[in-house]
C-alpha cells in the first residue's frame, strides 16, 4: 500500500493543482510508510473562507468515485470553535479526504501531528516503523499507535501534540526513557 499506486492517484486526481491556493499538503500514513488496507490520502487545507473551500471541492472534486462533503463544529486542542470542510472520495481505487480549516496548514493537529510521526521514525529507525506498524495491522489508527509503541498515557492525540514541541534531541530522549523499539 505504500509504493507507487498512491502516488499514481494523487497525481490522476490533480487535487494538489485543483486545490493550489488553499496549500493543500499530503499528510498521513502514506507518506510515512505506515498505510494499512483501508488508508486513505489524507490532504491538508488551509481554508480560512470555508464556503469558498467548499465551492473548490465540489468545483474541483465532485465528479470523483463516492464523493462526500460535511462540515462540522469542531475545537481543536486548545484552539477555538472552528469549521472545518471535510471531503471524501476515490480516485482510481484509493480513497482521499481533503481537510480544510481556517488556521494555516503548519497549524494544524493533523499536520503538526504528522510532522513529530516524521521525525519519530526518523529517530527511532525501522523498529520504530515496525512496532507502529504492527500496532496499525491490529487496528490502531496512527496517533494511538505511536502512543502505545511509546508507553505514552492518557489522549494519543493530546501526547503526540506534546511531542511535537519537542526538539530532537527531547525525542530522541522519548524514544530512550520509553524503551520503545527505536531507542
Amino acid at each position: 500500500m505504500n509504493g507507487p499506486d498512491w502516488r499514481a492517484a494523487l497525481d490522476a486526481s490533480g487535487v494538489l493543482r485543483r486545490l493550489a491556493r488553499f496549500d493543500p499538503r499530503v499528510a498521513g500514513t502514506f507518506p510515512l510508510g505506515l498505510a494499512v488496507p483501508g488508508s486513505d490520502i489524507d490532504v491538508l487545507c488551509h481554508a480560512p473562507d470555508a464556503d469558498a473551500f467548499a465551492a473548490a471541492l465540489w468545483a474541483g472534486c465532485g465528479d470523483f468515485d463516492g464523493f462526500a462533503m460535511w462540515q462540522w463544529q469542531w475545537q481543536g486542542l486548545g484552539q477555538k470553535a472552528d469549521r472545518p470542510v471535510i471531503a471524501s472520495f476515490s480516485v482510481a481505487g484509493v480513497p482521499f479526504e481533503i481537510f480544510g480549516e481556517a488556521r494555516p496548514v503548519r497549524e494544524q493537529d493533523g499536520w503538526r501531528h504528522f510532522s513529530v510521526e516524521k521525525r519519530l521514525l526518523r529517530l527511532g529507525g525501522e523498529d520504530l516503523r515496525e512496532a507502529v506498524m504492527n500496532a496499525r495491522r491490529q487496528g490502531a489508527k496512527t496517533e494511538p499507535a505511536f502512543a502505545w509503541v511509546l508507553g505514552l498515557k492518557g489522549d494519543p492525540y493530546r501526547a503526540m501534540l506534546d511531542l511535537a514541541e519537542l526538539d530532537d534531541a527531547g525525542l530522541l530522549e522519548v524514544l530512550k526513557v520509553k524503551g520503545s523499539p527505536g531507542g
